[in-house]
């Protein structure tokens, strides 16, 4: 028999983050997007609700959860606001767990810990100036010398990595030429503070605006043998298999982001009358409201499966891009449904409609754009 029931597990769990998204990030969340400000305090206390870590054993800090716990934390912060929501999807998906997957023994003891505490963040350097869904053009290289390795490069648009909590950066760099001629790439862990490593943070940004959002520099970047994630060479498949992962909490954000801008919508046209009657019960808007619940509720059961066939160890990686795409497209109509139902005050700072339809944008252009998501889907359909 099939269930559609979350277990008592997960309900406590969207419950307990449910009422901390609402009790101390929403109070804030204007103000802070506002100022365009990253909040340590904020982020410390997701750490103490165990927002992070939450797949890893607890035997290195974690809560020893399953996938699809993780994706209903990121969607019930993503609910209130998408610049936390990317704190805790970037602090996860992409910091902890290239760690957690392709770490030795020793990597996992180090790191961690710490990590899973939300005392620090970790980020993954991928994307460069001139190698974005085009991953195959980085630049970044790093050269064997003796027992170390030298880095040189830049990354651009990385999360988590200029704040004062961001201890280590996961960086994709080519290290030679395989048989074939092509690149191959390795993954390095360098921490903050080591020499010809440096970090600006980007401003201006349309959306994410409380986010961490940063530049990162690499000049004769010297670590050692034992920075390295996983073999020589492997990179590139620790890349892939990162971001199948990490599109499942670019979906929850997504579906967040849509029941948050349905739930204030129906909130609106309840109490904002024209006509003498209120704006529920015009068949427009009622129908509006209609059409965006019956898309979250299919993009919620579509996400909701893909991590089922993660925890199941089946693969998921063709699901995982079609939740990922559904999921961010969702938001974007449900959003712009929002914003045409509160009118005018739709288009205004103090109404969190506005917020929500800036955030929206960046879910069908990070970590693989709707156009990316549509190739690996096909590609899958087409070999199967």
């Amino acid at each position: 028999m099939i269930s559609f029931e979350l277990d008592e597990q997960h309900r406590v769990l969207r419950q307990s983050v449910r009422e901390f998204a609402e009790s101390v990030i929403a109070p804030k969340a204007r103000e802070l997007d506002e100022k365009e400000q990253f909040s340590v305090e904020i982020t410390k206390q997701m750490g103490e609700l165990g927002l992070f870590g939450i797949f890893v054993p607890e035997e290195y800090g974690g809560a020893g959860m399953d996938y699809l716990a993780y994706v209903l934390a990121v969607e019930e912060v993503a609910r209130v606001d998408g610049s936390h929501a990317a704190t805790v999807a970037a602090g996860n998906s992409l910091g902890i767990g290239p760690i957690h997957y392709f770490g030795s023994e020793a990597q996992k003891r180090k790191w961690l810990p710490e990590l899973c505490s939300g005392k620090a963040l970790a980020s993954f350097g991928l994307t460069e100036p001139d190698a974005g869904s085009d991953a195959g053009g980085s630049k970044t290289n790093a050269v064997k010398d003796g027992s170390n390795w030298i880095i040189n490069g830049s990354k651009i648009f990385i999360t988590n990595a200029t704040n004062p909590l961001a201890r280590v950066v996961v960086v994709q760099a080519v290290t030679g030429k395989g048989a074939s001629g092509k690149k191959e790439y390795s993954c390095f862990l360098v921490p903050h503070g080591t020499p010809g490593f440096s970090t600006v943070t980007m401003h201006g940004k349309m959306m994410w605006r409380s986010s961490d959002t940063g530049e990162l520099y690499f000049e004769d970047c010297k670590v050692g043998e034992d920075a390295m994630l996983g073999g020589c060479g492997e990179g590139f498949h620790q890349m892939l298999k990162t971001l199948d992962s990490g599109r499942l909490a670019i979906a929850a954000m997504g579906l967040g982001g849509a029941q948050g801008a349905l739930d204030k919508a129906v909130k609106y046209a309840k109490e904002r009358k024209q006509f003498g009657k209120p704006l529920s019960s015009f068949q427009a808007i009622s129908f509006m409201i209609a059409d965006m619940a019956t898309e979250i509720e299919a993009a919620r059961s579509l996400l909701y499966r893909a991590c089922w066939l993660k925890d199941s160890g089946k693969p998921f990686s063709k699901e995982a891009a079609m939740a990922k795409l559904y999921c961010s497209e969702v938001m974007g109509r449900v959003v712009d449904h929002a914003v045409q139902i509160h009118g005018g005050y739709g288009l205004m700072k103090e109404y969190d409609v506005e917020r929500f339809y800036r955030d929206q944008k960046l879910l069908t252009i990070g970590e693989g754009t709707s156009e990316i998501q549509r190739m690996v889907i096909a590609r899958h359909v087409i070999k199967d």
